[in-house]
């Protein structure tokens, strides 16, 4: 008994001596076997489980179901008017285009009047009204006099205003306009006025009026509405109904919120963007089989074309809309609500 104690003790022994002469796979191995042979000799000294007492009942296993949780799904309309003109001019523009009038200018001066006007003529005499006005035989932005003393000194001042769309508009209608002789004689002049251009700004600028559509031309407005008497600034949206698409329901959206009276197009079936709105605190839907944690907002794009929102009998309870530009926008909705949507509204 003894030899085989000794035996027993120097295989042990060996198996906790450094195994760098083993192979990997075989330390692996032997780790193993030791650590389940560890695991064995504790389950042997550990302390026998009672039974329960008779009468009690058993925890279940089996884990709680829990709540699972949804977000109310919204289509949303981002109906715009597009920009009905062009953007101003920037400074670097304004000054390359009348520099290009001021050189076609330069390039007119060498013009023969008798060679297109014979002399004695109505059209050789109001050759002469207008050659003596602006000097030279284009029609220059100002007054310019190639052949005065100072005339090689034909560049613009600072803070000179020729460069101005508004002043380059005035010169050219008071060049346009006609002289007409009237009198038995022809002693009396008239001039036949000329009939200026629209303002880019118009009487809704002036006033502030949000809810027109004729301010700010040069941007695109979307539609906001509020909803209820002191609720938040928002575009107009309804939860889906049924198996209804996106388009369709931007379309009775449209109508829902804005009435009739307006000529709308939803352009495409694929939505701009989507934008995630959390509740504060969770809430359980009707049924109470599922935790309401949120809105999903997913936004069309519109046109109007004609006509204007009409909140009478709107049905999504509305109270008040505004036709607003992006920057507007960023100052009417909430910080949260801004930064979920401003990536999807246009610049200009």
């Amino acid at each position: 008994m003894p030899r085989r104690q000794e035996i027993i003790t120097r295989l042990t022994g060996s198996m906790r001596r450094p195994t760098s002469h083993i192979c990997k796979t075989c330390r692996l191995s032997l780790h193993q076997q030791r650590l389940a042979s560890t695991a064995t000799a504790s389950a042997a000294h550990a302390a026998p489980i009672e039974p329960p007492p008779s009468g009690a009942t058993l925890p279940s296993t089996t884990p709680s179901a829990s709540l699972r949780t949804t977000y109310k799904v919204k289509a949303s309309i981002l109906l715009s008017r597009p920009p009905l003109l062009t953007r101003d001019l920037t400074s670097f523009e304004k000054a390359y285009f009348l520099y290009q009038r001021r050189l076609n200018e330069r390039l007119a001066m060498p013009f023969s009047r008798y060679f297109y006007y014979q002399k004695g003529t109505p059209g050789d005499v109001e050759w002469k009204r207008k050659i003596k006005e602006r000097l030279t035989p284009a029609r220059d932005i100002g007054v310019y006099n190639a052949y005065a003393k100072e005339g090689w000194n034909d560049e613009v001042p600072v803070g000179a205003n020729e460069s101005e769309p508004e002043t380059q508009v005035d010169a050219l209608l008071r060049d346009a306009e006609v002289e007409v002789l009237t009198g038995e004689e022809g002693q009396e002049v008239k001039k036949h006025k000329v009939e200026k251009p629209m303002p880019r700004t118009t009487e809704a600028d002036l006033l502030g009026d949000t809810k027109s559509l004729d301010r700010r031309l040069q941007r695109t407005l979307y539609l906001v509405v509020r909803e209820g008497k002191e609720g938040k600034w928002w575009f107009p949206n309804d939860v889906l109904v049924g198996k209804e698409s996106l388009h369709t329901a931007a379309e009775r959206i449209i109508v829902q919120a804005g009435g009739m009276n307006m000529n709308t197009w939803v352009v495409g079936n694929i939505p701009l963007g989507h934008y995630i709105h959390n509740y504060g605190a969770t809430s359980k839907t009707q049924d109470k089989s599922e935790e309401l944690r949120g809105e999903k907002f997913f936004f069309m794009k519109g046109r109007i074309m004609a006509g204007q929102a009409n909140l009478a009998d709107n049905k999504l309870g509305l109270t008040d809309f505004q036709w607003l530009a992006k920057d507007e926008i960023q100052k009417t909705l909430a910080p949260r609500d801004w930064n979920g949507v401003k990536n999807i509204l246009s610049e200009r």
